[in-house]
């Protein structure tokens, strides 16, 4: 069954279609306009191999060589191959097929080569020429349009691979830097981060590799790393995490929130003594995310302007281009600067698509 399918698959299978297909229409075309299908059988077998020369002679010798850099050489070269096409077929249908020249005319033709005969068969050549290069233009701007989206594709997984792998080093050096602070205090909480560390590596390293991910695993890699950063914090830190909707078959694309709760981290805990409070909200309505943070605003450094200015890093730069790629315009990011707090709210859709 496989070899047949792949069989048909073959150029050569439709071109042999599709001229078979040619023959006929041709065949039983003229066959009812001179009310004789012999005559119209015998004449087309007689002028298609004749097509056949001329049409592939077109589209796979003269169009790749002159076209498009040397159009005036095309014409001039198609037009004299099509003359001597149609001086051979005119030459063969008199001796194998009948002796009655432009039997099409309503008038009686004595030359054999009448200018008005010539440019009959001649249009009709240059027609079969035309239907051949027509299906091979369309069946190229197809196979180029395929392998563009393909490559489309291919560019398109690479920068996504390429911006989580970015990210990923990212998580792993905020959490390093803390278990070398636990291992330094001696702390005995150092085992424990070691373990959350270990699921946040597992996570990163295997699931991370999938476009989809079930959002059940990604909200349990976040409180994977929430956890690390209140061993960091301590009871200084207050995480309000608040889920809502049913989020039990949903997927989402993995990596892709964490980088907003880091920023939350980055400016949320900047004041130095004072208490860390920050929201963390993910709301399920009708197969969409509506992903909260919220976190205290704390001193920036000051631009020309006098206002306060914040370097979101590379994590967040590199989420915002993922969000365009992924969900090109079916998403809304709001980055919002309050005068003491500090919040984003992103929508995505959760679905395969």
């Amino acid at each position: 069954m496989q070899g047949a399918i792949d069989f048909a698959k073959r150029p050569v299978v439709h071109h042999s279609i599709f001229w078979i297909v040619y023959f006929t229409f041709n065949w039983v075309r003229w066959g009812a306009y001179f009310d004789d299908y012999s005559y119209s059988f015998q004449s087309n077998l007689v002028e298609f191999p004749l097509h056949i020369i001329i049409v592939y002679f077109n589209i796979y010798y003269l169009m790749p060589r002159l076209i498009p850099k040397r159009v005036g050489w095309y014409i001039v070269l198609l037009f004299a191959a099509t003359l001597v096409i149609i001086l051979i077929r005119i030459i063969l249908t008199y001796l194998f097929v009948t002796t009655e020249i432009y039997k099409e005319s309503s008038i009686e033709q004595t030359s054999l080569f009448n200018f008005n005969y010539v440019t009959s068969a001649f249009i009709g050549e240059i027609y079969v020429v035309a239907i051949g290069t027509a299906i091979k233009m369309t069946v190229d701007w197809i196979s180029f349009k395929n392998k563009t989206t393909e490559l489309q594709k291919v560019n398109l997984e690479t920068e996504l691979a390429f911006l989580k792998s970015q990210i990923q080093p990212h998580f792993f050096f905020n959490t390093l830097n803390n278990l070398y602070s636990l291992t330094l205090d001696k702390s005995n909480k150092a085992p424990y981060t070691v373990l959350k560390l270990s699921e946040l590596m597992s996570y990163v390293i295997y699931d991370a590799k999938q476009k989809r991910v079930p959002l059940v695993n990604e909200i349990k890699h976040i409180q994977n790393y929430l956890d690390l950063e209140m061993l960091r914090y301590g009871e200084r830190l207050n995480v309000d995490l608040e889920i809502s909707g049913d989020i039990e078959g949903k997927v989402i694309p993995p990596v892709l929130l964490l980088p907003f709760i880091e920023n939350s981290f980055k400016h949320g805990t900047r004041l130095i003594g004072q208490d860390i409070p920050i929201l963390i909200s993910l709301s399920v309505t009708d197969d969409r995310l509506t992903f909260i943070t919220e976190n205290n605003k704390s001193p920036g450094p000051i631009a020309d302007n006098g206002l306060q200015t914040y370097n979101h890093g590379v994590g967040l730069k590199n989420t915002k281009r993922r969000l365009k790629l992924i969900f090109n315009n079916d998403y809304s990011l709001d980055l919002i600067e309050g005068e003491d707090k500090y919040r984003t709210v992103l929508n995505i859709p959760l679905n395969e698509n």
